[in-house]
């Protein structure tokens, strides 16, 4: 195609979003956004040519990077047999997508519940935990997100919540976040202990004999990518089995491959009762997400109609990118590669910014999932205002780099098949941008 050609139909695709499409979580007179046409492991295009660093995973879903062989081949062959089912139906690319997700679980897990996506996976989690022990209070952490359904949005802790608190049950929670610490924490290790202090205290006064289940991201991503400290998780837990309280742990963004692990929680000592999942289970090729469930609460449903379902529950589309994902995974040691990247390229290229400029107050994460969060003042730790966060976004992507920004941070969060040399690029225009993007500043 002429450039004038393809130019046009970047044009055209923004004249016809900003005319028709409805976005979420947005003001609808903003001006359209970056048109992608096309994807190709850790890089995407637009019409036009014009190409982009992927370092925002889109949502942090696109663990296998884009485009992906086998995937697409997967998908087209899928559609060429059966495009569609309904879901009281057997199908054995259904079953063999729950076979592979419970390989990787923990011993005692052997259903998978379909959803399209995380949250309402984590709608279907909270249902069954309400229905599984008789009681109705969901406890949840205030940085956080959960989706964007109706329990979920609720047992979300940040803003999007608040215009829609309609579900029942809720009670939030502080967690871990020793950087800007709730708890006057100055190490992990008191952090952990006088976080599980005060979840020990909400318990209690909230009254353990009404509390269904506490409900947490493994790692909160949205929130600011925060890993827990040495005995968090664990301290959880215990306090979830000295109550009879379910442990729900979201892996919706942090599993399939982010942290350099199958699931983020392997890293940790703790067990959930019930994992939901979805975005890098497929790399979002198709919506798809789900609940992993322990065997007594299954259990739970064996004589009892499980009141839920969705039309689109293990839709064969979804399912043959479930399996055709996480073969790929496997065979091409794509979760090992994360965990590699993640420690002998991005922690070092991270470290070295962080060394160079001030405005980054601390570096965090493991795998291909990690936060840079930028502060006006180190002493003082003051958020860098949204102002100057609005212009490094827009000098990123200026200079071919596709950021995900969120309040003062830049999430560093690539495919994990991104490779050295990539995330040596990445860097490069991560130092660039930092120090000419907020020189008025």
């Amino acid at each position: 195609m002429t450039d004038s050609l393809t130019d046009g139909l970047d044009e055209l695709a923004r004249e016809l979003d900003q005319a028709h499409v409805f976005h979420s979580w947005s003001a609808q007179a903003a001006p359209p956004g970056l048109v992608v046409a096309s994807g190709r492991g850790s890089r995407v295009w637009d019409h036009a040519g014009r190409e982009y660093l992927d370092f925002s995973s889109q949502l942090v879903n696109v663990n296998i990077g884009h485009e992906h062989p086998a995937v697409v081949a997967a998908i087209r062959e899928q559609a060429e047999l059966l495009t569609t089912i309904a879901p009281s139906t057997v199908n054995l690319a259904r079953g063999e997508a729950a076979k592979r997700i419970v390989d990787r679980a923990p011993d005692g897990f052997s259903k998978v519940f379909f959803t399209n996506g995380g949250a309402d996976a984590n709608e279907n989690a909270v249902r069954m935990a309400r229905l599984h022990t008789g009681r109705d209070k969901v406890l949840s952490t205030y940085r956080s997100y959960h989706g964007n359904t109706g329990a979920a949005i609720v047992a979300t802790g940040d803003w999007r919540r608040m215009p829609n608190e309609f579900a029942r049950g809720h009670v939030h929670f502080f967690g871990p976040y020793l950087y800007r610490s709730e708890f006057w924490a100055s190490t992990p290790e008191e952090e952990s202990e006088r976080a599980l202090r005060h979840l020990s205290r909400v318990i209690e006064s909230e009254g353990p004999q009404t509390i269904a289940a506490v409900l947490l991201e493994t790692i909160p991503g949205t929130a600011g990518v925060l890993v827990p400290p040495p005995g968090y998780l664990a301290g959880v837990r215990a306090l979830c089995d000295a109550h009879g309280i379910l442990l729900i742990l979201d892996e919706v963004m942090a599993g399939f491959g982010r942290t350099g692990r199958w699931f983020a929680f392997d890293g940790y000592d703790v067990r959930p009762d019930l994992i939901t999942f979805a975005k890098g289970v497929n790399s979002g090729y198709v919506p798809a997400g789900g609940v992993v469930i322990s065997d007594p609460i299954a259990a739970t449903f064996d004589d009892r109609v499980f009141p839920g379902g969705l039309t689109y529950s293990g839709h064969p589309l979804a399912m043959a990118s479930i399996v055709a994902t996480l073969d790929a995974m496997s065979s091409e040691r794509i979760v090992e590669h994360a965990r590699e990247i993640g420690a002998e390229a991005i922690a070092p290229a991270l470290a070295d910014l962080a060394d160079r400029h001030d405005v980054i107050g601390e570096v965090r994460g493991e795998g291909v999932f990690w936060a840079v969060e930028l502060v006006a003042d180190r002493k003082t730790r003051e958020p860098l205002p949204a102002a100057a966060m609005g212009r490094i976004k827009s000098a990123l992507i200026g200079r071919g780099l596709l950021p995900f920004i969120q309040d003062n941070r830049i999430h560093v969060v690539p495919p994990c098949v991104v490779t050295a040399d990539e995330v040596a690029e990445a860097a490069a225009i991560y130092d660039d941008v930092l120090a000419t993007a907020l020189v008025a500043d």
